[in-house]
């Protein structure tokens, strides 16, 4: 019996709701990612080449599996204006198990539908 594939939560901020659009479609379309939300005006605040600054943001949180992240963090670097995205990643210790299956399935690139 195989282990069952560790399933993330990924976080990123991007800055338009245009851009979120775009690459939760991208993400889904290539199977990185099981489930986008997408939380639009989020106020950020944050130092930056030692400054402070300030500005909306739309969050993002990606469901996807482990052995995708490497896939996943590239899709949206190659697809982010900034120099430094935020993406962060947090494994899923818990979770409803029939969620947590279905991004499983979702994810799973062999899947012809």
């Amino acid at each position: 019996m195989s282990i069952p594939a560790q399933v993330l939560l990924v976080f990123s901020n991007v800055p338009d709701l245009e851009l979120a659009k775009k690459l939760a479609r991208h993400l889904l379309e290539q199977r990185l990612a099981a489930c986008v939300n997408i939380l639009p005006a989020v106020h950020s605040m944050y130092r930056w080449q030692g400054a402070l600054e300030e500005g909306t943001e739309v969050a993002l949180q990606i469901k996807t599996t482990q052995a995708l992240y490497a896939e996943l963090e590239a899709a949206i670097r190659s697809m982010h204006p900034y120099e430094v995205p935020e993406i962060i990643a947090l494994p899923l210790s818990q979770g409803l198990p029939a969620y947590l299956d279905w991004v499983r399935q979702e994810t799973n690139k062999d899947r012809n539908v």
